[in-house]
């Protein structure tokens, strides 16, 4: 046993020695074209979607070559106009050059493609031809050269359908990091508008890019955004849902502290203010970062509207969000602790009609609200031109069949629906689903000590809620720490033309947004009644 444990520390020592049992040896292309092309076949399992293209160089065909690619992910005529075609005419290649030759003339002069890199590992070669690139190998030299030719098939840009606005931009981002960036550089054309890119995911090498300006966002965010995505080491990232779990501050909560959106309007107007987006290949959904919890409640269409229907809206939305929180939890206080709060008529109507109901209020809401959430999650994954169907026709049936089995009583019926489509309501889909998560402390709560237990747990709320912070942003800024000059565009929504500085928790130096005297100044009338400029 001694010995055994013995070798085991040798084992050990020797491997830190090493460079432990995780180091891998750098493997480098071969001269031979043909190891290299076979070398492909293997560690692709000879996949029939990787093409590999044998031709010979220039006029002559003195000199063997490949061209690889993996089908689907190119532009095939860009492959055959720009790469095959100026490969196999080109007269300038010939069996007197030199394979570094000839490939330094393909460099410069025969292939007429941005983007060629000089590639040397297989790691960089198998990276680039799984991006989408073609690889062009000659016999002779240990070297591959990878030209830009990502094509295929794409989705064009539509309207979003999760972010709708009534007034403001139809267009909403795709699944292509390249479209979805220049859609940005199209609203914001700027050149301190930088991008910094890498690939995080072991194996699915997901390309995800961070934007930001130059100038207005603040170095200590920008860096903290970097570094907390280089700390990323898992083997796949398939959406940008999965960045969001990996660079949020804390985990033990259900409010989002990172704000998505997948309208480019959006995130061009949160870029203004200081924030740092992140794109993910394979997603129409950009993140965006710090996020505040009076963000989700907003939208872009109130930038484009007047202030005072703008504030009003607000006002509403933040109304509806309690209603999704405490609604039934109102109602099963109220019934079960504190009748003396109900008007005599309607306490007597409701104890007329929960007279039948052989369950407490609480149990009742448990089993309407457990009802609604199946039904919601069941017209969600159904097929599109059903799944409205179901959830409406099932909710009508199953509400009037529970009422009329003595299940439930009307009024809870209402409750929960009311409460229901004030859910739907909400801007943010995270928010809401916050919302319905917490309903049900609330409703034990109120179960439980009535009014009383609903205060606890709305204090125990907004002591977790400032307890958040998003990048090291308060999560309830500016209201908590109170910011006087920030909280023009909370619940409130000042005048466009009032908008001087951008949120100083945001931004470096860059605060000024506009000059001082942008207020309109209509004509003022002269003594016969005509106008003139003020």
């Amino acid at each position: 046993m001694v010995s055994f444990f013995h070798r085991k520390k040798r084992a050990k020592e020797s491997q830190t020695r090493s460079g432990g049992p995780e180091k891998k040896k750098e493997q480098l292309l071969e001269v031979s074209l043909a190891a290299n092309v076979d070398h492909i076949r293997q560690k692709t399992g000879h996949s029939q979607d990787i093409v590999i293209r044998m031709l010979k160089l220039g006029s002559r065909g003195e000199m063997r070559a490949a061209v690889v690619y993996v089908k689907g992910m190119v532009d095939s005529q860009t492959i055959y106009d720009f790469i095959l075609e100026s490969m196999m005419t080109n007269p300038s290649l010939h069996d007197k050059l030199t394979p570094e030759e000839a490939v330094q003339l393909l460099t410069e002069e025969a292939i007429s493609i941005g983007g060629l890199q000089r590639q040397q590992r297989w790691e960089e070669v198998f990276t680039s031809v799984m991006a989408g690139n073609a690889l062009i190998l000659v016999d002779g030299i240990a070297e591959a050269l990878a030209a830009s030719t990502q094509g295929g098939e794409r989705r064009t840009i539509q309207e979003s359908t999760t972010n709708v606005a009534v007034r403001g931009s139809k267009e909403a981002f795709t699944e292509s990091n390249e479209t979805n960036i220049a859609m940005i550089r199209r609203i914001i054309n700027d050149e301190n508008l930088w991008t910094e890119s890498m690939k995080i995911g072991r194996v699915t090498k997901t390309d995800v890019s961070i934007m930001y300006l130059k100038g207005i966002a603040k170095e200590e965010i920008v860096e903290e955004v970097r570094s907390r995505l280089k700390r990323i080491d898992i083997d796949a990232i398939l959406e940008s849902g999965y960045i969001e779990q990996l660079i949020e501050d804390k985990t033990l909560t259900t409010f989002p502290t990172v704000f998505h959106t997948e309208r480019p309007d959006a995130v061009a107007g949160n870029l203004l203010e200081g924030r740092v987006a992140i794109f993910v290949n394979g997603t129409p959904f950009v993140l965006v970062v710090p996020a505040l919890f009076i963000q989700f409640f907003q939208s872009v269409e109130d930038y484009y509207a007047r202030f005072d229907i703008a504030t009003a809206i607000r006002f509403l939305r933040i109304f509806i969000f309690f209603i999704s929180l405490i609604g039934p939890a109102v109602y099963i206080a109220a019934t079960t602790f504190h009748q003396e709060m109900i008007p005599t008529e309607l306490a007597i109507i409701v104890a007329a009609q929960r007279e039948s109901v052989p369950f407490p209020a609480f149990v009742e809401a448990i089993i309407m609200e457990v009802t609604f959430e199946i039904l919601r999650e069941a017209g969600i994954r159904m097929p599109k031109a059903i799944g409205s169907t179901v959830s409406i026709v099932g909710a009508l049936v199953i509400g009037q069949a529970a009422v009329q089995a003595g299940i439930v009583s009307p009024a809870m019926v209402i409750v929960v629906s009311i409460t229901a489509i004030a859910s739907f309501a909400t801007p943010s889909y995270a928010v809401a689903i916050s919302a319905r998560l917490i309903r049900f402390l609330f409703m034990f709560s109120a179960a439980t000590f009535g009014f009383y237990g609903m205060i606890l747990a709305f204090i125990m709320l907004i002591l977790h809620l400032c307890s958040l912070r998003s990048f090291g942003v308060p999560y309830m800024s500016p209201m908590a720490p109170l910011i006087p000059a920030e909280v023009g565009d909370t619940i409130f929504r000042k005048p466009l033309w009032a908008f001087k500085r951008r949120p100083n928790q945001l931004v470096s130096n860059n605060q000024v947004r506009q000059a001082d005297d942008q207020k309109p100044h209509p004509p003022v009338k002269d003594q016969k009644g005509g106008g003139r400029d003020a």
